[in-house]
């Protein structure tokens, strides 16, 4: 584990030039658009297999005339802002124009369902709407999610719900004899980000502008992006770091709702034209994306690191990644969450096949070493919320526990959930704060952790607790099954362990007979591994229920109560 970080101005501050005190994401870049202008900033998918390109200077320039535009319209420091905006340069102008005026974009993803989104925005309060025109149909058929808004702002052909398009906006501000200067601070609100709510409703993450700047160091550091890189932007909101680090960002053409129905045959051909020499993306993409470079025999000879996050990696993917990959290049696998990222990262030529056994004998996934400034504890396993950090709650060597972090780049708050924060951050008398990450893991001997599964997924058996990943990873080696679930059916305390199946497409099988062989043939894979072998009970399942934002992460409670269902019927 490694000691908390320094409390002095960051390496992202000073090369921006903000100085221990002022700092806001905006600067990154004002300073590329100035050292590089002519570099390409965004390249965006356009229909038609076009691409537009915007360099660092017009975007630059289009950042500072909206947000000069959205000052004349009323917008200020600290005013919560709802985006909407297709991955797009525009996009970026949007986010980095409210940084500069010190706005809090507020960014949540559609993909979390109608009825949760509009949840979030009621909690939230924006008080201007920057979006698509869908975005501004959607504003007014649901009203009372919107109700404080009163700034309109529509990226694209305005209709019937008044306000200003993006295109007004920022002609006022080419206008404006006054440029807006950025006077926020590290501690300021930059931006509140909404989790996926994967297991349990989403929160509004509230991020200051420091935790952003040390986000863009601790990836610097694990990484060596340098300057003239090419990033596809497989989750969009990573392209923020992109400018930071003077890279380019490319847009594929894939719907950010669905990122697992991605055409491979047009990633491969992004990632080809644009020569692109590092990308970041959920398992779902690659296991389109890789396996069909191999099928036709290509290659990525321009790549030089895939990251590779959003759900547990398995490691046949990175395998299977480094075939079409140079000898130089790598799969990371960084391990965070939207409140805490990163935490650490593990290379995948240390996973394949060094740590390949003992994912595949049930020890769970390893995630690798905490990473420099993040400091990682772990603590007894339990559900109520704990009143002051002690040393006292630490499990001992090899012991499973929650996985706890306290570092630069660690949130402080969500926003407008009491609860929630008194449940997820526990104060430490020394100062500070520590964030309750809701994962189980144990550490092995080299100091990596070894991630078991969310708390709330474990299973409440008789003989105490269990959790799903290490399992199934074990059951995951096999060569017709796509994924696995381990889930518990019945009340907490008497759960029964159930293995939930999804084989590959064409291997569901057909019948009794089929059923009852696919069966034993798991059951004495899992026979040889400890941590598997009571298991009895499969069931098979078409396609498990995932989340929208990586199509990665299984919706566990749905299938535990479809395995109910079964086991009932």
């Amino acid at each position: 584990m490694t000691p908390p970080p320094a409390s002095t101005t960051s390496e992202s501050e000073r090369d921006a030039g903000l100085g221990a005190e002022g700092l806001n994401m905006s600067s990154y870049l004002t300073r590329w658009a100035s050292a590089a202008g002519t570099r390409p900033a965004v390249i965006a998918w356009r229909k038609k297999r076009t691409w537009n390109t915007t360099s660092y200077a017009e975007l630059e320039q289009r950042g500072a005339h909206v947000a000069a535009g959205l000052r004349t319209e009323g917008v200020q420091a600290g005013m919560r802002c709802a985006v909407f905006v297709r991955p797009s340069a525009e996009l970026l102008v949007v986010v980095y124009a409210l940084f500069r005026l010190g706005a809090v974009p507020v960014v949540a993803d559609p993909g979390m369902g109608r009825q949760r989104l509009l949840a979030a925005l009621e909690e939230v309060e924006p008080e201007a709407f920057l979006g698509v025109p869908k975005a501004h149909a959607a504003r007014k058929f649901f009203p009372k999610a919107f109700r404080k808004v009163r700034i309109a702002v529509t990226v694209g052909p305005r209709l019937f719900w008044g306000g200003r398009t993006l295109a007004q906006v920022e002609s006022r501000g080419a206008q404006s004899p006054e440029p807006v200067i950025p006077t926020t601070r590290a501690d300021d609100t930059a931006a509140i980000l909404f989790t996926s709510g994967s297991t349990g409703a989403p929160k509004g993450v509230v991020y200051t502008h420091g935790q952003f700047a040390a986000q863009v160091d601790a990836l610097a550091a694990l990484y060596g992006f340098e300057p003239g890189e090419v990033d596809l932007a497989g989750l969009p909101l990573f392209a923020l770091f992109d400018l930071a680090f003077g890279m380019t960002s490319v847009f594929p053409p894939i719907d950010p709702s669905h990122p697992g129905q991605c055409d491979p045959e047009s990633l491969y051909q992004a990632l080809i034209d644009h020569e692109v020499t590092t990308a970041f993306g959920s398992p779902a993409i690659w296991r389109r994306v890789v396996p069909w470079c191999i099928e036709h025999g290509y290659a990525l000879p321009a790549m030089r690191r895939i990251l590779c996050a959003g759900a547990p990696v398995p490691p046949d993917l990175i395998a299977d990644c480094h075939r079409v990959l140079p000898v130089h290049a790598d799969v990371f696998t960084p391990y965070g969450a939207t409140e805490a990222l990163p935490v650490s990262s593990l290379a995948g030529r240390d996973v394949v096949p060094g740590l390949l056994p003992r994912v595949q004998g049930g020890e769970g996934t390893c995630v690798g070493s905490p990473r420099a400034g993040m400091r990682v504890a772990l603590i007894r396993i339990q559900d109520d919320p704990i009143d002051a950090w002690s040393e006292d709650l630490l499990v001992g060597p090899g012991e499973i526990g929650e996985v706890c972090v306290q570092g630069d780049s660690v949130t402080r708050e969500y926003f407008r959930r009491p609860a929630a924060n008194r449940h997820h951050k526990i104060p430490d008398p020394s100062g500070g704060f520590w964030h309750r990450m809701g994962d189980a893991a144990h550490w092995d001997e080299e100091g990596r952790l070894w991630f078991q599964g969310r708390l709330s997924h474990r299973l409440r058996t008789r003989l105490g607790d269990r959790f799903p990943v290490a399992a199934e990873n074990v059951f995951n080696t096999h060569p017709r099954v796509a994924r696995t679930a381990l889930v518990g059916v019945g009340a907490p305390g008497e759960q029964q362990p159930i293995v939930i199946v999804e084989p590959l497409p064409g291997e569901m099988p057909k019948g009794q007979v089929m059923r009852d062989g696919f069966t034993m043939q798991l059951q004495n894979i899992g026979a040889k591994v400890p941590t598997t072998a009571d298991l009895q009970v499969f069931l098979y399942h078409p396609g498990f229920p995932v989340d929208v934002r990586h199509n990665a992460k299984i919706h566990r409670e749905e299938l535990q109560q479809w395995a109910t269902e079964q086991l009932q019927a």
